[in-house]
């Protein structure tokens, strides 16, 4: 009887389990885009086996499901084929708004890529299927738009490693300035390198912003499959640089949100004037996909002494977002 007992506490443990993965979302590499009072959710992966991209909508961060007026499980923005650069690699989307029109910067075929569309719900579409910079791969692109118009595109090449590089970029034309374009910065700190998994350098995954007059700077290092895979940052008093590296990094990491590989997202303002930072972890502690989406608020503080903002996320509160 304690047998027959077990074994149906087991079963049904393991079925709350999967119908929990059923539930949950897992897009690496996420971005949250946030508008009329909805938040739209990409990332890498998450289109149900097709090459692309795919979106999801949410009021509150937990609950999320396809866009309103949509059909299936998966809303495609932009696919394979559809007038858009790449055959396979779909990864590190962002959305973004310039001039009445919507943007996705994303990478494929290990070349970063620029698309547009009328609608923020897509599809987006090239009027012609080309790389933004073909002379090298280049992936994982975020575009900053500075307080003078200028635009800047943040990436990642390639050269015995992962390093962040920056150029300025006419949106116009979806090209950057090659005379403008300049490494960020070298693998330097030992939480970037650390033996659980050992690789080249790797730095990747950007987001910028400029609050007061300082460019912060916020990136992923470590190789994915890491257990030691984690965000940080840096400041600096031009887009271009120099950086200097924030000893309180990192500031996500699994020592902090309780799961293995905590990097690569994206930072967004949320409906409650709060920050938050989106970004995905592992599979679970044997296992390193499909990676599980996660979200964190974060905590902006002023250091007086040092004339700038300092960094960290709530601990214990880690979003685990779900579909509907």
């Amino acid at each position: 009887m304690k047998s027959i007992i077990s074994s149906c506490i087991i079963m049904l443990t393991v079925l709350q389990i999967a119908a929990q993965e059923k539930q949950e979302i897992f897009f690496a590499d996420p971005t949250i885009y946030v508008h009329n009072g909805k938040y739209y959710l990409t990332g890498t992966g998450g289109g149900k086996g097709k090459p692309g991209f795919s979106v999801l909508e949410s009021t509150d961060l937990k609950s999320w499901a396809s866009p309103a007026g949509t059909k299936g499980p998966a809303y495609m923005i932009l696919s394979k084929g559809d007038q858009a650069y790449g055959t396979d690699g779909f990864w590190a989307p962002q959305i973004f708004k310039a001039n009445n029109t919507y943007y996705l910067a994303y990478t494929a075929s290990e070349q970063t890529a620029l698309a547009q569309s009328s609608s923020l719900l897509g599809p987006y579409r090239q009027k012609e299927a080309v790389p933004i910079d073909g002379s090298a791969k280049n992936i994982d692109p975020f575009v900053f738009k500075d307080d003078d118009g200028k635009y800047y595109l943040y990436h990642v090449r390639f050269n015995k490693g992962n390093y962040l590089w920056v150029a300025e970029f006419n949106l116009k034309e979806g090209k950057i300035k090659p005379e403008t374009l300049k490494k960020c910065f070298d693998q330097t700190e030992s939480w970037e390198a650390t033996p659980n998994f050992e690789s080249v350098p790797i730095m990747e995954g950007p987001t910028v912003f400029k609050l007061k007059n300082k460019y912060y700077l916020f990136y992923s290092a470590n190789h994915f499959k890491n257990i030691d895979y984690s965000v940080g940052y840096a400041i600096s008093d031009s887009p271009y640089g120099p950086w200097t590296k924030q000893k309180d990094s990192p500031i996500i990491h699994h020592s902090v949100t309780g799961e293995n590989g905590s990097g690569h997202g994206d930072l967004f303002k949320g409906l409650d004037g709060e920050l938050y930072y989106v970004y995905h972890v592992h599979f679970d502690s044997g296992q390193v996909s499909p990676r599980r989406t996660r979200i964190v608020p974060v905590v902006k503080q002023w250091d007086a002494q040092a004339s700038i903002y300092k960094f960290s996320v709530k601990r214990g509160q880690v979003i685990v977002p779900v579909l509907k």
